[in-house]
């Protein structure tokens, strides 16, 4: 059963950080692309950052850049989402995504989905 578990997420006041991970079960995490998108009440995903299958090449949509930092560990099947200097526009459900490039995730297509884990800036 391929699963994506986020953890990480919670109430933090503006200016602070937090950091996600996502761990991958089920599938042959090292050959997927690995992405975080994220949701607010009442708008669409919204693509944050991806990283290839190596962890060599990331990108980051403008609002997060410099704030945000993605990376992975393939030894632990792990996606990690560093956020720092967090503003209140950050405020989300942040989901992890798989898929066999990182065009496709700045898209929205992904193979596979976790569950979303709340980030909450607020004072």
């Amino acid at each position: 059963e391929v699963q994506l578990v986020e953890s990480g997420g919670g109430l933090v006041q503006p200016g602070g950080s937090l950091r996600l991970s996502c761990a991958a079960s089920g599938f042959l995490f090292s050959t997927y692309a690995m992405g975080w998108v994220r949701q607010t009440a009442g708008t669409g995903l919204e693509w944050v950052s991806t990283i290839n299958q190596g962890g060599t090449r990331t990108a980051y949509t403008d609002s997060v850049r410099g704030r945000f930092t993605i990376s992975r560990d393939n030894a632990k099947n792990t996606v990690y989402l560093q956020m720092n200097s967090l503003e209140p526009d950050d405020t989300a459900t942040y989901y992890c995504a798989a898929a066999p490039d990182m065009s496709r995730l700045r898209v929205g297509i992904a193979d596979y989905w976790g569950q979303g884990t709340q980030v909450t800036v607020s004072s």
